[in-house]
């Protein structure tokens, strides 16, 4: 049984308080960093024990879409495995892509995201993909020349131009 940590890592601190941040409104009754006595007896090999795993809920109708989030943490080098709705992928295994979760929580509820040892510290984006602004009512400019001032034959009065001569 790994030693069990008093505090969560920064970068898996960071997942949930990112994640909120983005969307502010977001469901939270499956997060998780530290786990419970029940959890230490049913998993003591668990990266929650060490505070190198978060739990995150899946709310897609508030812009955390686990399904979506899973898929693109695979480009993260902070994560170890990754764990959703009866599917793992780890990077020891990642030229085997994702396959069947056989634990007893197929993870429906919320995504799990194992941090690698080394990288606890790392608090950088973890949603970096989310927060790309959109481009909405694009406009296209284009050059256009300016016409020719007009030449005037005759002189032409600067005040009002209507008669020819300056008053």
């Amino acid at each position: 049984m790994k030693t069990v940590a008093k505090k969560a890592t920064p970068a898996a601190i960071a997942v949930l308080r990112q994640a909120t941040a983005i969307a502010p409104l977001r469901m939270k009754a499956s997060d998780g960093l530290l786990p419970s006595r029940a959890h230490l007896t049913q998993s003591p090999t668990s990266d929650h024990n060490t505070g190198f795993a978060v739990d995150l809920t899946h709310d897609p109708k508030h812009k955390i879409d686990c399904a979506d989030i899973f898929q693109k943490l695979k480009e993260d080098e902070r994560v170890k495995y990754l764990i959703f709705k009866g599917k793992i992928w780890s990077r020891e295994r990642a030229s085997e892509g994702d396959r069947e979760y056989t634990g007893s929580n197929k993870h429906n509820r919320h995504l799990h995201i194992s941090i690698n040892e080394g990288k606890g510290r790392d608090t950088s984006p973890w949603f970096w993909w989310m927060n790309a602004p959109k481009p909405v009512n694009q406009v296209v400019a284009s050059l256009t020349s300016m016409p020719a001032k007009k030449a005037y034959k005759t002189q032409v009065c600067t005040c009002c131009k209507l008669h020819g001569t300056k008053p």
